[in-house]
């Protein structure tokens, strides 16, 4: 086996292998040589080669949101590191575990006019969960540093940063190791929870309880808790496409049942407890009813974190939701009509749904309630950020489809790297839906070997930032096209066929019926299906869905 000469390169080698950082997304470059030699001559590590740096880290991003696991990404020094930051800060929010591992000059080297080289430790250090900066040489402090790095990113899930100073020559290799790093164990404490008797004596005798899932890995809830929920008449679960859950009980499309009440069904809505689990939630108009019609209690169960999003958190239960909820599972149940009231309302939006969808004419609307009877059962979907998440969440989808995305800082970067490094990974076939901002922005991410041949995306081209419109403020000037809407007339068909995909496109509902089933049979290579909508109209046929819901 071939190792790198640079002892501190052979250390870090050696740990991540010890401590089970199996994929290393590695971005070429010199300053990061020890390290790539290192990696890609050791079969234990699985490596990806991403030339883009943005790319690379979402990439990275996809691989650590299915494997749960530590993924490092590599890169050399100076300005390539920055460009790891925006999927930093998503994997800090998101509660992701990523290791960015990069090459650095020696200190002396810093500040005096030398190329690629910028003042690289702590760069991270508002989102960073721990900071290695090592010294040139390899040391006991050195292994310290690295092991704790990747024991924080594992066990509080998210991001940290080892910094890794190297001198020329960077090339050299060794054909054994010649220093051994001093290995610890992992240890973490773990927590006992209990449920004190007084929070089971309040759940037990609220007759209004909101339960609000976030973001959530398939499968994250057992269905026994799922089932007890379902089935309590003083409990309303409202979830999210990213919750991943299902139960016949629960409304995944939270603005088509809020968004037309008036000011006294907020008020009988108001729960008297809110509980909250999962990551990030979408919906806009959820969070203003909550934070205007606060709840009396606002419990959140995270093993780690808590966030104050509605201006009321009174507890945080700090264990795993299924641990959580063995203490709710009993049959002390309150009389309440609380469901019974929202399903009555709820039954009266989905016939509204039905009738306002069969009629809408062709638009962002129409084509979301398209694919979302028509893409397969059993995959991966992917969703982008902006319009195309909020939309994805007003129809139903087959339950067997898993949803994700970054909705960490919900940026639209990234979106589509994340969604091919995810691919790698889940064995299900994986669907991308993104909008053209969003997948224009991440072009990039096409940049790779790594695409798996029935991988698709499907592109939205409404010609421009279509959000805006629907958004408070839009008026049809200049200022709006140019500088918020981002109006072009741009097609993604030029950079399919520079990237090897085959390319389907849509224009009305008549060829997209057509286009869209030769796009799911086409697995010979990836594929992308745009869809043209009308950019003047979409905004106004969502709005007036919005309205129809009232009737």
């Amino acid at each position: 086996m071939m190792y790198p000469k640079i002892p501190l390169a052979q250390s870090i080698l050696e740990i991540c292998q010890q401590k089970g950082v199996q994929h290393i997304v590695i971005s070429p470059g010199s300053r990061n040589a020890p390290l790539t030699i290192g990696f890609t001559n050791n079969s234990y590590f699985k490596c990806y080669s991403v030339a883009d740096e943005r790319c690379a880290a979402f990439f990275a991003l996809g691989i650590a949101q299915q494997v749960q696991k530590p993924v490092a990404v590599v890169c050399t020094s100076g300005s390539a590191l920055l460009n790891y930051y925006p999927a930093f800060a998503e994997a800090f929010y998101s509660q992701t575990p990523l290791i960015v591992i990069s090459a650095d000059r020696p200190q002396s080297k810093i500040d005096i006019g030398d190329g690629q080289t910028i003042r690289q430790e702590n760069v991270f250090a508002n989102h960073s969960l721990f900071n290695a900066n090592l010294t040139e040489e390899a040391s006991e402090i050195n292994d310290q540093l690295i092991q704790e790095a990747i024991a924080i990113s594992e066990i509080k899930k998210g991001p940290v940063h080892i910094n890794a100073p190297f001198e020329e020559p960077l090339y050299e290799t060794v054909l054994e190791p010649t220093y051994f790093p001093t290995l610890q164990l992992n240890e973490s404490a773990v927590a006992h929870f209990v449920l004190a008797s007084e929070h089971k004596k309040q759940w037990d005798n609220s007759k209004k309880k909101l339960v609000l899932v976030g973001e959530l890995l398939p499968n994250a809830i057992e269905q026994r808790f799922l089932d007890y929920l379902g089935n309590d008449s003083s409990v309303v679960v409202l979830t999210e496409k990213t919750s991943n859950l299902h139960h016949e009980s629960f409304i995944d499309q939270i603005d088509t049942l809020i968004t037309p009440f008036t000011e006294e069904d907020f008020e009988n809505f108001q729960p008297e407890i809110l509980l909250t689990f999962g990551g990030m939630v979408v919906s806009k108009r959820i969070k203003s009813f909550l934070r205007k019609f606060t709840p009396k209690q606002h419990w959140h169960v995270d093993e780690l974190r808590a966030y104050d999003t509605y201006g009321a958190l009174s507890q945080h239960f700090e264990t795993a939701p299924n641990t959580f909820f063995s203490y709710l599972l009993d049959e002390n149940t309150v009389v309440s009509n609380y469901k019974s009231f929202i399903a009555n309302i709820w039954q009266s939006r989905q016939a509204n749904h039905k009738l306002y969808t069969q009629k809408a004419s062709f638009s962002d609307f129409k084509v979301f309630d398209f694919i979302s009877q028509n893409l397969p059962k059993n995959i991966q979907l992917q969703v982008s950020n902006s319009s195309a998440i909020r939309y994805i969440q007003l129809f139903d989808l087959d339950r067997t489809i898993q949803v994700f995305c970054n909705r960490g800082t919900s940026g639209i970067d990234g979106s589509t790297s994340t969604a091919i490094g995810a691919s790698v990974i889940n064995a299900m076939p994986t669907v991308l839906v993104t909008g053209d901002i969003s997948f224009l922005y991440d072009s990039n991410a096409l940049w790779n070997n790594y695409i798996p041949k029935n991988f698709k995306i499907i592109v939205l081209n409404n010609g421009g930032g279509g959000i805006f419109r629907i958004l408070p403020g839009h008026q049809e000037t200049e200022t709006f096209n140019t500088f918020f809407e981002t109006s072009h007339q741009l097609s993604v068909s030029h950079l399919a066929k520079m990237y090897g995909l085959t390319y389907f496109s849509a224009t009305d509902e008549i060829n997209l019926r057509t286009a869209f089933s030769s796009f799911l049979h086409q697995n010979n290579a990836p594929s992308i299906l745009e869809i043209f909508t009308p950019e003047k109209t979409n905004d106004t046929i969502l709005l007036d869905f919005f309205k129809a819901l009232k009737k």
